[in-house]
């Protein structure tokens, strides 16, 4: 049984890391598209059409993508007068309880950015600019992006659970 808890905790994490670690290289892209609209308004006079949706886009990858990072590395905000002042049984209980909303509220997200990656893709619904892409895709990655942070959750949950009823870790430090 510990086994397989581990197996599943190793996997979610590698898993999120690979997606954050693969997304970030989009950072690149979205400061060259920033610096290429700043060149084409200020110095060429032309602005682009494009660069702004392409902007916000990227800029909505990287931060919904990364969400699930923040959470395998604990880098989520925590109110650390009280968590830090507890026994480690009691910030796992804080973690699972808190976990345990958080996941309610990603599997609501989940749902509903499906329904509307679902309705953005059948309608054909654009971003209402003058350029005016395609929005489906977008709603896709949030529900991808709700996912991803969903087993992560849930992987953190698992170990927390673990060291709560048997008072010891179910990775070893090296292994998180």
């Amino acid at each position: 049984m510990k086994t397989l808890l581990c197996l599943w905790c190793k996997g979610v994490g590698l898993l999120v890391s690979a997606v954050s670690h693969t997304i970030a290289l989009a950072l690149p892209l979205l400061a060259g598209t920033i610096a290429f609209e700043v060149f084409s308004r200020y110095v060429l006079d032309s602005p682009t059409l494009w660069a702004y949706d392409v902007s916000l886009f990227l800029f909505g990858y990287i931060g919904a993508l990364c969400g699930a990072h923040a959470q395998l590395k604990k880098a989520h905000i925590n109110v650390d007068i009280v968590y830090l002042a507890v026994s480690q049984r009691m910030k796992n209980l804080f973690d699972l309880v808190s976990n345990t909303l958080g996941g309610f509220f990603l599997c609501v997200i989940a749902s509903k950015s499906w329904e509307k990656a679902l309705e953005a893709i059948d309608f054909g619904y654009t971003r209402q600019s003058e350029w005016g892409p395609s929005i489906g895709h977008f709603w896709v990655m949030v529900t991808a992006a709700a996912l991803l942070f969903l087993l992560q959750l849930s992987a953190d949950m698992l170990k927390d659970g673990w060291q709560l009823i048997t008072g010891e870790s179910l990775l070893s430090e090296d292994e998180e």
